[in-house]
């Protein structure tokens, strides 16, 4: 098995950026995840709403609790979205998320030559990611990039899931976690004048 929750030599780390940004999504790199949430809250004009996918990422820079918080200029969907108690207006309105100006997230293994792989159980996210938002930023930490397209989707049943199933029998859900959908982006076609960013910070992040 590979080493997943390793970081790769600057090199790859460079190659990924290049090849990324050839797929017309814009990619950069910064160094911490204190950077990452810094160039993120800098993307996001005041007044937008805001939704998140289910991201241990978004958690681990900060940027999940300063939307809980309520201190930042912007409408967090997600909020009104959890307050809503009635389960199939929770639903409706959990569609209309994927329409929200900036949809965030991560994503669950990139590989070197470009493309991002995204796992899901729901594919909730997945809409946002691939068509219905305008504006989508992932936050990657770089221990996710793989030689090849076939390593990443090996490293989301090797190494992601098993881990991300184990994560939700930690908080109750005793059916745990499984894959019932994956998205590949191979590119983004420049005529649906969508803006699609990825940051990779050079540190461990997510799984």
């Amino acid at each position: 098995m590979m080493a997943y929750d390793a970081l790769p030599a600057p090199e790859r780390v460079q190659r990924t950026v290049e090849a990324v940004n050839a797929r017309g999504i814009h990619a950069e790199l910064v160094e911490t995840k204190e950077a990452a949430l810094g160039r993120v809250q800098a993307l996001i004009p005041p007044g937008c709403v805001v939704m998140t996918g289910s991201s241990v990422t978004l958690q681990q820079i900060g940027f999940e609790d300063i939307l809980i918080s309520g201190d930042h200029p912007w409408r967090n969907f997600k909020a009104d979205l959890l307050a809503e108690k009635d389960p199939l207006k929770q639903s409706a309105m959990r569609r209309e998320g994927t329409l929200a100006e900036f949809y965030l997230g991560s994503v669950n293994a990139l590989a070197e030559t470009g493309e991002l792989v995204f796992a899901s159980g729901s594919g909730s996210q997945l809409p946002a990611y691939a068509y219905t938002s305008r504006n989508v930023i992932w936050v990657v930490g770089a221990q996710k990039i793989t030689p090849t397209l076939e390593d990443a989707l090996r490293r989301i049943r090797e190494y992601v899931l098993p881990l991300e199933d184990q994560r939700q029998r930690s908080l109750g859900n005793r059916s745990g976690s499984r894959i019932n959908r994956i998205l590949i982006i191979e590119g983004e076609p420049a005529y649906l004048r969508r803006n699609l960013s990825l940051i990779l910070v050079n540190q461990v992040l997510g799984f």
